[in-house]
């Protein structure tokens, strides 16, 4: 064909290359093919339009939270949180998410960053949503996950905790935008700088940080001084930054605590043009001033608190709140935060701050920053001038509204808090767009707190059956068991051997002494088969080898089957009875199954290219019946919703995966109209639903509901949904865990108790079952003390409270008063019987 000479005549066959296309075209590196048609097309509306994104309800007009609920608030279906009755509802249980499932949003690209070779630990994703960066969705995301956390270690046994009934909008959007990763490497960075400062013999000291840049695959930093040569593990940049060696060692994370953070009041500002989140030393100015609206200033200062309040290297750091964030102190799981009504409280607060740091000058270094929304007389502003002035070497930093405080802070940097597009920041030599967290998202996330701060429910049902925690030692029982043969320590890597037991339970808990995580590495598959304690009655034996409760027949594992509990919760008939199907219907023997105790396993999904993503869309339409197109959308990508027509590719997969139904019906139904809701089969079986028939049957029978107590853990495999699982089943995997230890707190305790029912090996079995869905439940820890007590096994005892006293460690947690009466009782009877021995 002749080549194009004329733009306006154009034959047939002739082929046209429009630059950038194939580049807009291409998918993203490393992720499925979900993402490629994100926007959908206008002519593709689902039942209720199309998803648009973040919807989130506009800013109010006027600064500080009100009362109003958010614009989103989430649809009224069943509470997650709700006691199960004794039979147990139907859609109650979820498909588990695999631990490593690539999450969409993850493997999508970053803003403007261009594709480079993947490093070790892996590139960020990092992405600005609903005003909020990384960090601060990191932050966000991290005090719900630790007040829920705090939440279920208060609560007694049998207890259930305040739940949500869904997961806002702005937390699941949040959730997939978090990276704690970025602050983690820029922490450890900074650490492992002062750590090598420190060993210099010249004395000079840690070197002043002025900012930090965090990019997908980079850190920098910018020094005070521009012509200080770069300790390791930096290296010089460009403009005088410093950038962080590629090939650098790093102290790792839990050394790297150890260190004194040289950097407190780092805090991220804003976000270049080409992703990267920028941070600025608030300790290193006395003043950073706000311009523009005033609801905009709020957020700007709100975002600053919150990322402040939950920062790894802000521990020192006090934060004075004026105007706004008055229920922070009360809602986040640190104390930074002190708030004050009035800016003249503040002002007297500062100077008896000073006042203090001048008579305890180890307290000089604190950082004390004051967040002010509001507008500032100008006596206030000239009287916060003076007294800063006259700080010295105490770090006070003033953010407050330029209007009025400019006249007092002529040197000060004035940032446009309203302007959505980036704007030069002088300090820095960069231009950034300021985060700032939309009010809407922020009322969503407070709520959210206070739900995870409410106290826990009353006992219902079948629950209230769980037994309380024992009260006092049994002294003669300890004496009795100390004379039994003691646990053999073995040298090299070779971990505490209990020679009594013989299961593989007792030496992975031992093994958390020199291997805190080995412990939840340890399988809930069956235990060979050994002997049994000496007065353990010969029907208890371990759940994996009793018979399943009467009028369920299991078959035999094959020879070599690796998870023998698996396969029988598979191949049990009558395993749920789920909503909407029919009346004297018999249940399909081969119906699918959704696994979520642990990562999401659905029968026939693995083997297909999008086999993750489908499980994860089969578990959402069993535990979210009817939801419309636009919801399950944002529900498998809350930051980027699916377009309709991924949805419609992945129902269509998901159904020729889960197959038909004896009848020739699939189990993925059809929808006959553009109304018609998204659903499974009520054929379609889970583990969590036979977890709560066998465990709401044992609990009344007591001690004697063992076996079924015993066989409902073995169905555990690890933490529901997995490791990450999408925001929407968060309230799911709490309810999942607050039962599955309260489940193995029943075992051990049945098991620890002296007489017929007594076996220190399935004791152990369960508490390491529960250990491994929740490593914080102090309440197993505790239980776990008591049977290395009642066996006499001292060694085992000291694991188990180095162990607790580890996980309080990484939590910054108190442990509980329970925790500390038993361990001191423990340890000095256990002393006492040692002496009297000698």
């Amino acid at each position: 064909m002749p080549a194009i000479t004329d733009p306006d005549v154009i034959y047939a066959g002739q082929q046209i290359t429009v630059p950038g296309a194939q580049r807009d075209q291409t998918p993203p590196p490393g992720g499925e093919s979900d993402h490629q048609d994100r926007v959908p097309p206008p002519a593709q509306t689902p039942d209720n339009g199309q998803a648009s994104g973040s919807g989130q309800a506009p800013a109010p007009s006027s600064p500080g939270p009100s009362g109003s609920p958010s614009a989103e608030q989430p649809s009224q279906e069943r509470s997650p949180s709700a006691t199960a009755p004794a039979a147990p509802q139907p859609r109650t249980s979820a498909p588990s998410v695999p631990a490593q499932t690539p999450d969409p949003a993850a493997t999508s690209p970053g803003s403007g960053d261009s594709a480079a070779p993947t490093r070790a630990d892996g590139p960020l994703n990092l992405r600005i949503v609903l005003g909020a960066g990384a960090l601060l969705a990191a932050a966000i995301t991290g005090a719900l996950a630790l007040r829920r956390t705090l939440q279920r270690r208060r609560r007694k046994p049998g207890e259930t905790i305040a739940i949500a009934d869904e997961t806002s909008p702005a937390e699941a959007q949040l959730a997939a935008a978090a990276e704690p990763a970025g602050a983690t490497r820029l922490d450890v960075a900074l650490r492992t700088m002062a750590h090598q400062a420190a060993r210099q013999e010249d004395g000079a000291g840690v070197p002043g940080v002025q900012a930090a840049r965090i990019g997908a695959r980079t850190v920098h930093v910018l020094p005070e001084d521009l012509s200080h040569k770069p300790p390791a593990p930096f290296v010089p940049g460009k403009d005088g930054w410093w950038v962080l060696d590629a090939d650098a060692v790093l102290l790792d994370e839990d050394a790297a605590r150890d260190v004194p953070a040289p950097c407190p009041a780092l805090v991220t500002i804003g976000n270049m043009e080409t992703g990267d989140l920028v941070l600025l030393n608030l300790a290193r100015t006395s003043a950073l001033l706000l311009d523009g609206n005033p609801v905009h200033i709020t957020e700007v200062c709100t975002s600053l608190a919150l990322e402040l309040a939950m920062s790894p290297w802000a521990g020192d750091v006090e934060v004075v709140t004026i105007g706004f964030g008055e229920d922070l102190p009360q809602l986040l799981p640190t104390t930074r935060i002190a708030h004050m009504r009035q800016p003249t409280h503040a002002l007297r607060d500062l100077t008896e701050r000073l006042l203090e740091a001048h008579q305890l000058p180890d307290t000089a270094h604190q950082p004390h920053l004051l967040l002010c929304a509001s507008v500032l007389e100008a006596d206030t502003a000239f009287a916060f001038a003076d007294v800063l002035d006259k700080a010295g070497d105490v770090p006070v930093t003033l953010v407050a509204p330029a209007s009025t405080a400019a006249p007092h802070f002529p040197d000060a940097e004035i940032l446009n808090a309203s302007l959505s597009t980036p704007q030069t920041l002088d300090s820095v030599g960069r231009a950034v767009t300021v985060q700032r967290l939309e009010h809407a998202a922020y009322l969503q996330i407070t709520a959210a707190l206070r739900v995870a701060a409410q106290p826990a429910h009353a006992a219902e049902g079948a629950w209230e059956e769980v037994p309380d925690e024992a009260t006092g030692v049994d002294r003669s029982e300890h004496e009795e068991q100390s004379a039994a043969p003691g646990p053999l320590t073995v040298s090299g890597d070779a971990v505490v051997q209990d020679t009594k037991a013989g299961s593989e339970v007792f030496p992975a808990l031992l093994a958390a002494a020199t291997d805190p995580a080995s412990l939840p590495l340890l399988p809930a598959a069956a235990p060979t088969a050994q002997p049994q304690e000496e007065d353990s009655p010969g029907t208890d034996i371990p759940a994996a080898r009793t018979a399943p409760f009467p009028g369920l027949v299991a078959p035999s594992p094959a020879p070599g089957e690796d998870k023998p509990d698996i396969e029988q919760t598979t191949s049990a008939a009558s395993t749920t009875a789920e909503t909407g199907a029919a009346a004297g219907t018999a249940r399909d023997l081969h119906a699918p199954e959704i696994r979520v105790l642990g990562p999401i396993e659905v029968t026939g999904v693995a083997g297909a290219g999008h086999g993750p993503r489908l499980a994860e869309l089969a578990a959402l339409l069993f535990f979210r019946p009817g939801r419309s197109s636009e919801t399950l959308c944002a529900d498998m990508d809350p930051a980027r919703p699916w377009s309709l027509s991924t949805l419609n590719a992945r129902m269509q997969g998901l159904r020729r995966s889960l197959g038909n139904d004896p009848d020739g019906h699939p189990y993925v139904p059809r929808r006959k109209t553009g109304n018609d809701p998204y659903r499974l089969s009520p054929a379609v079986r889970c583990d969590w639903t036979r977890f709560l028939q066998l465990v709401e049957r044992a609990l009344p029978s007591g001690p004697a509901g063992l076996p079924d107590l015993e066989r409902a853990l073995s169905l555990v495999r690890g933490k529901p949904f997995g490791g990450t699982p999408l925001p929407w089943a968060e309230p799911y995997q709490q309810e999942m865990t607050t039962r599955i230890v309260d489940v193995a707190h029943t075992v051990a305790t049945y098991r620890t108790a002296p007489g017929p029912h007594r076996d220190l090996s399935a004791a152990r079995q369960a508490v390491a079952t529960g250990l491994d869905v929740d490593s914080t439940a102090e309440l197993l820890y505790r239980d776990w003390c008591r049977l290395e007590h009642a066996a006499g096994n001292r060694q085992g005892l000291h694991t188990a409270i180095t162990r607790v006293q580890q996980v309080n460690r990484e939590l910054d947690c108190s442990p509980e008063t329970e925790t500390e009466q038993l361990i001191k009782e423990l340890l000095n009877n256990a002393g006492s019987v040692t002496r009297k021995a000698l």
